[in-house]
C-alpha cells in the first residue's frame, strides 16, 4: 500500500501465488484507494479463464440425446 501512495495512485492490483492474511485482506477493505487482491486459486483461475501461461492440452465435448429427435 506504501508503494501505491507513494506514487499517487487511487488503485493497484496485488497479486500472491499462496493466499491473504484476514487482516491484508480487512486493511484493503478500510482504505481509500481501490485495491484488487488476487491470491493463487483466483490467479490460476483468471490465467485458465483468459489462456495466459496456459496451453489446451485436451477438449471434451458432453452431449445428451434430443427427444424431439425421435418422435
Amino acid at each position: 500500500m506504501g508503494a501505491l501512495h507513494g506514487f499517487g495512485a487511487t488503485r493497484g492490483v496485488f497479486l500472491t501465488t499462496s493466499a491473504f492474511t484476514p487482516a491484508a485482506v480487512s486493511y484493503t477493505n478500510n482504505v481509500q484507494s481501490r485495491v484488487v487482491l488476487i491470491d493463487g486459486p483466483r490467479l490460476i483461475a483468471l490465467m485458465i479463464k483468459y489462456q495466459v501461461g496456459v496451453q489446451v492440452r485436451n477438449t471434451y465435448t458432453a452431449v445428451a440425446v434430443d427427444a424431439d429427435f425421435f418422435d
